[in-house]
Protein backbone atom coordinates (compact mmCIF):
# COMPACT_ATOMS: atom_id res chain seq x y z
CA UNK A 1 0.00 0.00 0.00
CA UNK A 2 1.40 3.41 -0.96
CA UNK A 3 1.82 6.09 1.72
CA UNK A 4 -0.84 8.28 0.06
CA UNK A 5 -3.33 5.42 0.31
CA UNK A 6 -2.58 5.11 4.02
CA UNK A 7 -3.28 8.82 4.53
CA UNK A 8 -6.56 8.59 2.63
CA UNK A 9 -7.70 5.66 4.74
CA UNK A 10 -6.73 7.26 8.04
CA UNK A 11 -8.88 10.38 7.67
CA UNK A 12 -6.26 12.70 9.16
CA UNK A 13 -6.42 16.49 8.90
CA UNK A 14 -2.75 16.92 8.07
CA UNK A 15 0.38 14.81 7.61
CA UNK A 16 3.76 16.55 7.35
CA UNK A 17 6.92 14.84 6.05
CA UNK A 18 10.07 16.45 7.43
CA UNK A 19 13.53 16.14 5.90
CA UNK A 20 16.74 17.97 6.72
CA UNK A 21 19.71 16.56 4.76
CA UNK A 22 22.25 18.51 6.81
CA UNK A 23 21.36 16.76 10.07
CA UNK A 24 19.92 13.56 8.61
CA UNK A 25 16.47 14.26 10.03
CA UNK A 26 13.63 12.19 8.58
CA UNK A 27 10.37 12.59 10.47
CA UNK A 28 6.61 12.54 10.06
CA UNK A 29 4.15 14.69 12.02
CA UNK A 30 0.50 13.57 11.87
CA UNK A 31 -2.49 15.62 13.01
CA UNK A 32 -5.55 13.43 13.27
CA UNK A 33 -8.01 15.98 14.66
CA UNK A 34 -8.00 19.49 16.08
CA UNK A 35 -11.74 19.51 16.90
CA UNK A 36 -11.03 19.94 20.61
CA UNK A 37 -7.92 22.09 20.22
CA UNK A 38 -4.29 21.83 19.07
CA UNK A 39 -3.09 18.28 18.47
CA UNK A 40 -1.04 17.05 21.42
CA UNK A 41 1.17 13.95 21.42
CA UNK A 42 4.76 12.86 21.83
CA UNK A 43 7.66 12.40 19.46
CA UNK A 44 8.80 8.81 18.98
CA UNK A 45 12.43 8.19 17.87
CA UNK A 46 12.64 4.67 16.48
CA UNK A 47 14.65 2.70 13.83
CA UNK A 48 11.73 1.95 11.53
CA UNK A 49 12.43 -0.41 8.67
CA UNK A 50 10.90 1.93 6.10
CA UNK A 51 9.05 5.20 5.68
CA UNK A 52 5.82 3.26 5.08
CA UNK A 53 6.26 1.52 8.43
CA UNK A 54 6.89 4.86 10.16
CA UNK A 55 3.88 6.44 8.47
CA UNK A 56 1.56 3.59 9.44
CA UNK A 57 2.72 3.91 13.05
CA UNK A 58 2.31 7.68 13.30
CA UNK A 59 -1.17 7.49 11.78
CA UNK A 60 -2.27 4.93 14.35
CA UNK A 61 -0.63 6.79 17.21
CA UNK A 62 -2.06 10.19 16.32
CA UNK A 63 -5.57 8.82 15.98
CA UNK A 64 -5.23 7.19 19.39
CA UNK A 65 -4.16 10.56 20.80
CA UNK A 66 -7.45 12.13 19.65
CA UNK A 67 -9.33 9.54 21.67
CA UNK A 68 -6.94 9.67 24.62
CA UNK A 69 -7.14 13.45 24.93
CA UNK A 70 -10.92 13.38 24.59
CA UNK A 71 -11.31 10.73 27.31
CA UNK A 72 -8.95 12.66 29.57
CA UNK A 73 -11.19 15.72 29.26
CA UNK A 74 -8.42 17.80 27.66
CA UNK A 75 -8.98 20.64 25.21
CA UNK A 76 -6.61 19.04 22.72
CA UNK A 77 -6.92 17.03 19.57
CA UNK A 78 -4.71 14.17 18.49
CA UNK A 79 -1.21 14.55 17.08
CA UNK A 80 1.95 12.49 17.03
CA UNK A 81 5.39 12.54 15.44
CA UNK A 82 7.95 9.89 14.59
CA UNK A 83 11.62 10.39 13.85
CA UNK A 84 13.26 7.62 11.81
CA UNK A 85 16.55 6.42 13.23
CA UNK A 86 18.35 4.80 16.11
CA UNK A 87 18.06 7.20 19.08
CA UNK A 88 21.33 5.88 20.53
CA UNK A 89 23.25 6.51 17.30
CA UNK A 90 21.44 9.11 15.20
CA UNK A 91 20.05 11.58 17.73
CA UNK A 92 22.03 14.84 17.88
CA UNK A 93 21.26 18.34 19.18
CA UNK A 94 21.40 19.63 15.61
CA UNK A 95 18.84 17.06 14.43
CA UNK A 96 16.52 17.86 17.35
CA UNK A 97 16.74 21.57 16.61
CA UNK A 98 15.90 20.92 12.97
CA UNK A 99 12.88 18.92 14.12
CA UNK A 100 11.89 21.77 16.45
CA UNK A 101 11.83 24.15 13.48
CA UNK A 102 9.35 21.90 11.70
CA UNK A 103 7.12 21.82 14.81
CA UNK A 104 7.28 25.62 15.01
CA UNK A 105 6.33 25.92 11.34
CA UNK A 106 2.91 24.44 12.17
CA UNK A 107 2.07 27.55 14.19
CA UNK A 108 0.78 25.78 17.29
CA UNK A 109 -1.45 23.23 15.56
CA UNK A 110 0.82 20.53 16.98
CA UNK A 111 2.22 20.42 20.52
CA UNK A 112 4.92 17.80 21.09
CA UNK A 113 6.35 15.99 24.11
CA UNK A 114 8.43 12.90 24.97
CA UNK A 115 7.69 9.39 23.77
CA UNK A 116 9.67 6.19 23.17
CA UNK A 117 13.25 7.17 22.39
CA UNK A 118 12.94 10.81 23.49
CA UNK A 119 13.50 12.32 26.90
CA UNK A 120 13.21 15.53 28.89
CA UNK A 121 16.68 16.66 27.79
CA UNK A 122 15.62 16.20 24.17
CA UNK A 123 12.54 18.39 24.63
CA UNK A 124 14.77 21.06 26.17
CA UNK A 125 16.75 21.10 22.91
CA UNK A 126 13.62 21.03 20.71
CA UNK A 127 12.21 23.94 22.73
CA UNK A 128 15.15 26.09 21.62
CA UNK A 129 13.45 26.26 18.22
CA UNK A 130 9.74 26.10 19.09
CA UNK A 131 7.25 27.32 21.67
CA UNK A 132 5.27 24.11 21.24
CA UNK A 133 7.49 21.59 23.05
CA UNK A 134 6.30 20.29 26.42
CA UNK A 135 7.78 17.72 28.78
CA UNK A 136 10.71 20.06 29.32
CA UNK A 137 12.83 20.08 32.47
CA UNK A 138 11.66 22.10 35.48
CA UNK A 139 14.73 24.29 34.92
CA UNK A 140 13.26 25.20 31.51
CA UNK A 141 9.80 25.83 32.97
CA UNK A 142 8.51 22.37 32.16
CA UNK A 143 6.77 19.46 33.83
CA UNK A 144 9.70 17.07 33.68
CA UNK A 145 9.41 13.38 32.92
CA UNK A 146 5.81 12.58 31.89
CA UNK A 147 6.28 8.93 32.83
CA UNK A 148 5.63 10.01 36.43
CA UNK A 149 1.91 10.54 35.85
CA UNK A 150 1.66 8.00 33.02
CA UNK A 151 2.55 5.29 35.54
CA UNK A 152 0.19 6.73 38.14
CA UNK A 153 -2.67 6.73 35.63
CA UNK A 154 -2.03 3.11 34.62
CA UNK A 155 -1.99 2.17 38.29
CA UNK A 156 -5.33 3.92 38.82
CA UNK A 157 -6.77 2.14 35.79
CA UNK A 158 -5.50 -1.17 37.14
CA UNK A 159 -7.09 -0.46 40.52
CA UNK A 160 -10.38 0.28 38.77
CA UNK A 161 -10.16 -2.99 36.84
CA UNK A 162 -9.48 -4.81 40.11
CA UNK A 163 -12.56 -3.13 41.60
CA UNK A 164 -14.63 -4.21 38.60
CA UNK A 165 -13.40 -7.82 38.55
CA UNK A 166 -12.66 -8.66 42.18
CA UNK A 167 -14.68 -6.05 44.07
CA UNK A 168 -11.73 -4.26 45.71
CA UNK A 169 -9.67 -1.36 44.30
CA UNK A 170 -6.32 -2.89 45.15
CA UNK A 171 -3.71 -5.20 43.68
CA UNK A 172 -2.64 -6.47 47.09
CA UNK A 173 -2.01 -10.19 46.87
CA UNK A 174 -2.47 -10.18 43.08
CA UNK A 175 0.19 -11.41 40.66
CA UNK A 176 0.95 -8.78 38.04
CA UNK A 177 3.13 -9.36 34.98
CA UNK A 178 4.94 -6.32 33.56
CA UNK A 179 6.12 -6.60 29.96
CA UNK A 180 8.53 -3.67 29.92
CA UNK A 181 10.15 -1.97 32.90
CA UNK A 182 11.51 1.15 31.24
CA UNK A 183 10.41 4.70 31.98
CA UNK A 184 6.76 3.86 32.71
CA UNK A 185 7.04 0.21 33.71
CA UNK A 186 9.63 0.84 36.40
CA UNK A 187 7.50 3.55 38.03
CA UNK A 188 4.40 1.36 37.74
CA UNK A 189 6.32 -1.43 39.48
CA UNK A 190 6.92 0.87 42.46
CA UNK A 191 3.20 1.68 42.77
CA UNK A 192 2.29 -2.01 42.56
CA UNK A 193 4.86 -3.14 45.10
CA UNK A 194 3.73 -0.41 47.49
CA UNK A 195 0.18 -1.71 47.03
CA UNK A 196 1.23 -5.25 47.95
CA UNK A 197 1.27 -6.89 44.52
CA UNK A 198 3.55 -9.75 43.50
CA UNK A 199 5.49 -8.91 40.33
CA UNK A 200 6.75 -10.97 37.41
CA UNK A 201 8.67 -8.90 34.86
CA UNK A 202 10.50 -8.98 31.55
CA UNK A 203 12.19 -6.49 29.22
CA UNK A 204 14.28 -6.67 26.06
CA UNK A 205 16.51 -3.99 27.63
CA UNK A 206 18.73 -6.01 29.96
CA UNK A 207 19.97 -2.86 31.68
CA UNK A 208 16.47 -1.72 32.62
CA UNK A 209 15.62 -5.21 33.84
CA UNK A 210 18.80 -5.50 35.91
CA UNK A 211 18.18 -2.07 37.44
CA UNK A 212 14.72 -3.09 38.67
CA UNK A 213 15.87 -6.45 40.00
CA UNK A 214 18.72 -4.80 41.87
CA UNK A 215 16.27 -2.49 43.63
CA UNK A 216 13.74 -5.26 44.25
CA UNK A 217 15.45 -8.68 44.44
CA UNK A 218 12.14 -10.32 45.36
CA UNK A 219 10.70 -9.63 41.91
CA UNK A 220 10.63 -12.60 39.50
CA UNK A 221 11.99 -12.19 35.96
CA UNK A 222 11.12 -14.33 32.92
CA UNK A 223 12.86 -14.53 29.56
CA UNK A 224 10.41 -12.69 27.30
CA UNK A 225 6.85 -11.44 26.83
CA UNK A 226 5.73 -14.78 25.35
CA UNK A 227 6.74 -16.59 28.52
CA UNK A 228 5.13 -13.87 30.61
CA UNK A 229 1.82 -14.30 28.77
CA UNK A 230 1.89 -18.03 29.56
CA UNK A 231 2.60 -17.39 33.24
CA UNK A 232 -0.19 -17.74 35.80
CA UNK A 233 -1.10 -14.09 36.43
CA UNK A 234 -4.00 -11.97 37.63
CA UNK A 235 -2.98 -8.97 35.48
CA UNK A 236 -0.94 -8.79 32.28
CA UNK A 237 0.52 -5.32 31.75
CA UNK A 238 2.13 -4.35 28.39
CA UNK A 239 4.39 -1.34 28.89
CA UNK A 240 6.66 -1.28 25.84
CA UNK A 241 5.85 -0.85 22.12
CA UNK A 242 2.43 -1.39 20.55
CA UNK A 243 0.93 -4.54 19.09
CA UNK A 244 1.64 -6.56 22.24
CA UNK A 245 -1.76 -8.27 22.13
CA UNK A 246 -1.64 -10.36 18.97
CA UNK A 247 -3.50 -13.64 18.35
CA UNK A 248 -0.74 -15.80 19.81
CA UNK A 249 -0.42 -13.72 22.98
CA UNK A 250 -4.17 -13.51 23.55
CA UNK A 251 -4.47 -17.25 23.03
CA UNK A 252 -1.76 -17.90 25.62
CA UNK A 253 -2.92 -15.38 28.22
CA UNK A 254 -3.71 -16.76 31.66
CA UNK A 255 -4.50 -13.40 33.23
CA UNK A 256 -7.99 -12.08 34.02
CA UNK A 257 -7.13 -8.42 33.39
CA UNK A 258 -5.02 -6.61 30.78
CA UNK A 259 -3.95 -3.10 31.75
CA UNK A 260 -0.72 -1.39 30.73
CA UNK A 261 0.97 1.78 29.58
CA UNK A 262 1.91 0.81 26.01
CA UNK A 263 0.09 2.54 23.15
CA UNK A 264 -1.90 0.62 20.52
CA UNK A 265 -1.76 -2.69 22.38
CA UNK A 266 -4.40 -4.40 20.21
CA UNK A 267 -2.66 -5.86 17.16
CA UNK A 268 -5.88 -6.20 15.12
CA UNK A 269 -9.40 -4.78 15.05
CA UNK A 270 -10.90 -7.99 16.43
CA UNK A 271 -8.40 -8.44 19.27
CA UNK A 272 -10.74 -6.80 21.80
CA UNK A 273 -13.43 -9.33 20.83
CA UNK A 274 -11.00 -12.21 21.29
CA UNK A 275 -10.07 -10.94 24.77
CA UNK A 276 -13.76 -10.72 25.71
CA UNK A 277 -14.43 -14.22 24.37
CA UNK A 278 -11.71 -15.52 26.70
CA UNK A 279 -13.17 -13.65 29.67
CA UNK A 280 -10.28 -11.18 29.88
CA UNK A 281 -11.15 -7.65 31.00
CA UNK A 282 -9.24 -5.12 28.91
CA UNK A 283 -8.68 -1.62 30.28
CA UNK A 284 -8.23 0.43 27.06
CA UNK A 285 -4.66 1.65 26.76
CA UNK A 286 -5.51 5.15 25.53
CA UNK A 287 -7.69 5.62 28.61
CA UNK A 288 -5.39 4.36 31.36
CA UNK A 289 -2.10 5.75 30.02
CA UNK A 290 -3.37 9.34 29.71
CA UNK A 291 -1.51 10.56 32.81
CA UNK A 292 1.50 11.63 30.76
CA UNK A 293 -0.52 13.77 28.38
CA UNK A 294 -2.40 15.25 31.32
CA UNK A 295 0.96 16.17 32.83
CA UNK A 296 2.42 17.82 29.74
CA UNK A 297 -0.83 19.59 28.81
CA UNK A 298 -0.84 21.26 32.21
CA UNK A 299 2.58 22.68 31.35
CA UNK A 300 0.92 24.96 28.79
CA UNK A 301 -0.98 26.67 31.60
CA UNK A 302 1.88 27.10 34.07
CA UNK A 303 2.65 23.66 35.43
CA UNK A 304 1.11 22.62 38.76
CA UNK A 305 1.93 19.02 39.70
CA UNK A 306 -0.85 18.71 42.28
CA UNK A 307 -3.45 19.90 39.77
CA UNK A 308 -2.15 17.43 37.17
CA UNK A 309 -1.95 14.63 39.73
CA UNK A 310 -5.55 15.18 40.82
CA UNK A 311 -6.72 14.99 37.22
CA UNK A 312 -4.71 11.80 36.71
CA UNK A 313 -6.29 10.22 39.80
CA UNK A 314 -9.64 10.60 38.01
CA UNK A 315 -8.55 7.86 35.57
CA UNK A 316 -9.82 5.51 38.29
CA UNK A 317 -13.42 6.73 37.81
CA UNK A 318 -13.02 7.02 34.04
CA UNK A 319 -11.96 3.38 33.78
CA UNK A 320 -14.78 2.20 36.02
CA UNK A 321 -17.23 4.17 33.87
CA UNK A 322 -15.93 2.56 30.68
CA UNK A 323 -16.00 -0.98 32.11
CA UNK A 324 -19.52 -0.52 33.49
CA UNK A 325 -20.73 1.01 30.23
CA UNK A 326 -19.26 -1.92 28.30
CA UNK A 327 -21.17 -4.39 30.46
CA UNK A 328 -24.40 -2.39 30.29
CA UNK A 329 -24.28 -2.00 26.50
CA UNK A 330 -22.96 -5.50 25.77
CA UNK A 331 -19.84 -4.25 23.99
CA UNK A 332 -16.12 -4.52 24.63
CA UNK A 333 -14.39 -1.88 26.78
CA UNK A 334 -12.53 -0.73 23.64
CA UNK A 335 -15.83 0.03 21.89
CA UNK A 336 -17.27 1.70 25.00
CA UNK A 337 -14.20 3.93 25.31
CA UNK A 338 -14.32 4.83 21.60
CA UNK A 339 -17.98 5.81 21.85
CA UNK A 340 -17.40 8.04 24.86
CA UNK A 341 -14.45 9.75 23.18
CA UNK A 342 -16.34 10.22 19.91
CA UNK A 343 -19.27 11.73 21.81
CA UNK A 344 -17.02 14.40 23.29
CA UNK A 345 -15.20 15.09 20.01
CA UNK A 346 -18.52 15.45 18.16
CA UNK A 347 -19.75 17.89 20.81
CA UNK A 348 -16.55 19.92 20.53
CA UNK A 349 -15.81 19.31 24.20
CA UNK A 350 -18.99 21.01 25.37
CA UNK A 351 -20.38 17.97 27.17
CA UNK A 352 -17.57 16.40 29.21
CA UNK A 353 -18.63 12.97 30.43
CA UNK A 354 -15.95 12.43 33.05
CA UNK A 355 -17.43 11.41 36.41
CA UNK A 356 -16.92 13.31 39.63
CA UNK A 357 -13.90 12.01 41.59
CA UNK A 358 -14.77 9.79 44.55
CA UNK A 359 -12.86 8.66 47.58
CA UNK A 360 -11.92 5.47 45.77
CA UNK A 361 -9.68 7.35 43.38
CA UNK A 362 -7.17 8.36 46.03
CA UNK A 363 -4.35 5.92 46.61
Amino acid sequence: MAPTDLVDLAGHEQVVFCSDPTTGLRAVIALHSTALGPGLGGTRFHPYGSMDEALADVLRLSRAMSYKNALAGLDHGGGKAVVLGDPHRDKTPELLRAYGRFVESLGGRYVTACDVGTYVADMDVVSEETRWATGRSPERGGAGDSSVLTALGVFQGMRAAAQHVWGEPTLAGRRVGLAGVGKVGARLAEHLLDDGAELVVTDVDETALARLLERHPGVTAVQDADELARTELDVFSPNALGGALDDETVGALRARVVCGGANNQLAADDTADRLAERGVVYAPDFLVNAGGVIQVSDELHGFDMERARARTQAIFESTLEVLRTADAEGVTPAVAADRLAERRIAAGGRTPWLPTPTRGSVS
